[in-house]
């Protein structure tokens, strides 16, 4: 597969009062086009600046370092990727189906018929007149998802959009997730605290270290899909990742 995203050595630094913080110190990834990454870490790591300078919501430090996605340096968001966040992403005032239409912009496309598909494919026909509040909190992430999936993004932002999930419905909505991605395939990187969901789903997991965080380890997964998190292998490869993060 060609590369889709490569990060060369980035670094990232606040200032907080007279002081130079570094959250971000020297990280280099390549990511294949279509590949899934998953990246854990101690919570306050920098896992999200990191996922916010591969979005290109934040710059690295001007220190020679860089994001190429597509051989092009990242300079900045565009629309060849969508950010999915823990905070949700869909309007309140909009419907189902209005939101699915709300990202296609170009007057040539059937929206209503997009919208219909994507719906459909997230186990969501019949509620595309329902608004937001009409919907559980799986249903709604499925809708976060569809709206995602209906752009036709080359890369999706996963910053852990499960978390305020319990447990079945994220087991539920990880597994529906891996069956559209094995249909339309999208480049993910992911961002976890949940070691599990990261195996479950990821081709790659990527254990960063603590503040100022590096990559500490790469876990490279070859299980096909779908998964069985019971299979010994798996259960060895999650206790593995835990002992990484010092569990």
């Amino acid at each position: 597969m060609a590369d889709k995203i490569v990060i060369d050595n980035i670094r990232k630094s606040f200032r907080s009062g007279n002081k130079l913080q570094r959250v971000v110190d020297g990280i280099s990834l390549t990511i294949a086009d279509g590949e899934f990454i998953a990246i854990v870490g101690p919570s306050g790591c920098g896992k999200s600046t990191l996922m916010k300078m591969i979005a290109g919501f934040e710059q690295p430090d001007p220190d020679g370092s860089s994001i190429l996605i597509d051989g092009i340096k990242r300079k900045g968001p565009n629309a060849n990727g969508i950010l999915i966040s823990q905070n949700g992403s869909v309007f309140p005032w909009l419907t189902v189906q209005q939101n699915l239409m709300f990202g296609l912009n170009d007057d040539k496309l059937d929206k209503v018929a997009i919208a219909h598909h994507y719906a459909e494919l997230v186990g969501l026909k019949g509620f595309e007149n329902h608004y937001p509040s009409e919907l559980s909190g799986g249903m709604l992430k499925r809708a976060e998802i569809a709206r995602a999936l209906a752009v036709k993004p080359e890369i999706l932002y996963m910053d852990e959009p499960f978390s305020a999930l319990d447990a079945l419905m994220n087991l539920r909505i990880r597994t529906e997730l891996r069956r559209i991605l094995d249909e339309e395939k999208h480049t993910v990187i992911l961002i976890t605290h949940d070691v599990e969901e990261a195996v479950h789903l990821a081709d790659r997991v990527v254990v960063l270290a603590p503040r100022p965080t590096k990559i500490q380890k790469v876990f490279e997964i070859k299980h096909p899909h779908p998964r069985k998190l019971s299979d010994p292998e798996l259960v060895d490869l999650r206790e593995a990742i835990l002992r990484e993060l010092g569990l």
